[in-house]
């Protein structure tokens, strides 16, 4: 079973990530850079001190850079950690500054948000790109192009694993190697709560991924 969940702090709403009907608009990306036997491992809802260190030694000894979407509260809560991210190399993605649903607000209430979000982590990290945007939910209204409007692509997923609440971490283990496809974006958490399983499931994953023939990739921009 593919599990393609989209996280709500608070509950769950089933849903697929999907590009807006419009083709004119702006595709939600959910597709790695090259394509082929490649994976994107993405980190929502953090900086979250207790677990994204772990997490940043564990990509960093296996040479493996990530996504992360970054919540703005927790920005500005722990601008270090953030720091420690940028540090690791890894890309930074601006997932709002209070994770409300935003799928029907206007395009001048989500502009005001994304616009705080982003002063937040540029105050953290001064001059470094945030090159994607996640709608909070999945609920993405307006927000795709409102992103694209400040330069920031709309980045869905293919692959999420429900780990919000922690099943155990071979479970977690079997659902991204039973979920996976080719090119698929990964959507996990670092945070906002403890995240222990997470990390030890991607301290297994890389080894075992790889040791299949998966490479790890950054998420196609457009």
């Amino acid at each position: 079973m593919r599990w393609r969940t989209v996280l709500l702090t608070t509950g769950l709403v089933l849903g697929l990530s999907a590009a807006p009907a419009n083709a004119a608009e702006p595709v939600i990306v959910d597709s790695t850079k090259h394509g082929g036997r490649t994976v994107s491992f993405t980190f929502d809802d953090g900086p979250n001190p207790a677990d994204t260190p772990r997490l940043l030694a564990i990509l960093r000894q296996h040479h493996v850079k990530a996504v992360f979407c970054l919540w703005g509260d927790f920005v500005v809560e722990n601008p270090d950690v953030v720091r420690q991210i940028v540090r690791g190399g890894h890309i930074l993605c601006n997932h709002s500054m209070h994770h409300d649903n935003m799928g029907e607000w206007t395009p001048e209430q989500i502009e005001a948000d994304l616009k705080q979000t982003s002063e937040a982590i540029r105050d953290a990290v001064p001059g470094v790109p945030i090159r994607y945007f996640r709608a909070p939910y999945g609920s993405w209204g307006q927000t795709p192009q409102v992103a694209a409007k400040l330069g920031m692509t709309p980045l869905g997923w293919k692959l999420a694993i429900g780990d919000w609440e922690p099943p155990g971490v071979d479970e977690l283990v079997r659902r991204v190697k039973e979920g996976l496809t080719e090119g698929a974006v990964v959507l996990m958490h670092d945070g906002p709560n403890e995240r222990g399983q997470t990390v030890d499931a991607v301290a297994r994953l890389i080894p075992e991924l790889r040791a299949d023939g998966w490479r790890f990739d950054r998420p196609a921009r457009r």
